[in-house]
């Protein structure tokens, strides 16, 4: 017969056996960068299962490599590239359908001010050249696609582009829609708690763990400096600027969001945040409020009810949607 002391601790072990096994797991945060579509991709996933999370993120990373060589207008091989050297209809994926309809949607409610077929000008303008100028008035006569909301042609699963100077471009949006189909990816393995930013387009999956992710939003004249912070979750965010891609000519400064109508840097804005449900979404309407200014750009954000944004005026002047109000910790 067992002694009372042996039974007692015997008992004891048991009861902390099963009090450790139910113990929610410890979360583990897994962060890996790639250099994609010509961008630091960083993701992040929370969870309790690691490899997991590895496996996720690989998958995710892979996902995003596929986006960029199916849209990425540098390499001849995509479809993007195919559809600018024909003159023919050519077909595409869904993917490219998706991508192409959504930026059409979005160019019309813009009244062209977000504009995907601009990649002669892009060219033209040529920022990583080792010393960029200011290409002539001519020469951005050229290049500059007529005035026209229209720009592709879509019939069934073919697609052309209409006139000669027509060079899609889709750099405005295929990085977004590239975050939301890896954001797509790390659901789908499970994960509830993930953030994909690349390049300052940035996905969310859940919050941070328990709490909101929490997203610093760069100050447009101050390097490394932020001008607020916002707490969110579930949500994309894409800050443009004039600040991320320029140059400066006679206290000028020169940047690669262009307005449609003339070929030249948009001159309104130093910066504009969207916030919206998918981050391709955000892009574009980002873009589309820069090109637009601080007063039209704000109106047609207000349109959008799951949207909300920030804009930085040239001067320096902040306005914001409705929605944002109160949001925002100013730094």
């Amino acid at each position: 017969m067992l002694n009372r002391p042996f039974v007692l601790i015997s008992a004891l072990l048991l009861i902390g056996l099963l009090v450790w096994s139910q113990r929610p797991q410890v979360a583990t945060e897994v962060a890996r960068t790639a250099l994609l579509m010509g961008t630091l991709v960083e993701i992040k996933g929370v969870g309790g299962d690691e490899k997991n999370i590895e496996k996720a993120i690989s998958d995710a990373f892979s996902i995003m490599r596929a986006e960029e060589e199916r849209f990425s207008s540098e390499l001849e091989t995509s479809q993007i590239s195919l559809i600018n050297r024909s003159d023919v209809p050519v077909v595409v994926d869904a993917q490219v359908l998706k991508v192409l309809r959504l930026g059409q949607k979005i160019t019309r409610q813009s009244q062209g001010a977000f504009d995907f077929g601009m990649g002669g000008l892009k060219r033209l303008w040529d920022f990583k050249a080792l010393t960029p100028r200011v290409p002539t008035a001519l020469e951005i006569a050229a290049v500059l696609p007529q005035r026209s909301l229209k720009r592709v042609a879509i019939d069934g699963e073919r697609v052309v582009r209409l006139g000669a100077r027509v060079q899609l471009d889709l750099g405005g949006i295929a990085k977004g829609f590239a975050v939301d189909r890896a954001l797509d990816v790390l659901r789908s393995a499970g994960l509830k708690s993930a953030s994909i930013n690349a390049g300052g387009d940035i996905g969310l999956l859940g919050g941070h763990g328990e709490r909101p992710w929490k997203i610093g939003i760069q100050h447009p004249r101050k390097a490394n400096e932020l001008l607020a912070t916002l707490e969110l979750r579930d949500r994309a965010i894409v800050t443009s600027g004039d600040y991320e891609r320029f140059f400066m000519v006679d206290g000028l400064r020169y940047h690669h969001i262009f307005d449609p109508q003339t070929g030249m840097p948009a001159r309104g804005c130093q910066s504009v945040t969207v916030i919206a449900a998918h981050v391709a979404e955000a892009d574009s309407l980002a873009t589309a409020a820069f090109v637009l200014g601080p007063q039209k750009g704000l109106a047609f954000l207000e349109t959008y009810p799951d949207v909300e944004g920030l804009i930085v005026a040239a001067d320096g002047k902040r306005t914001m949607t409705k929605g944002l109000n109160g949001r925002l910790k100013w730094r």
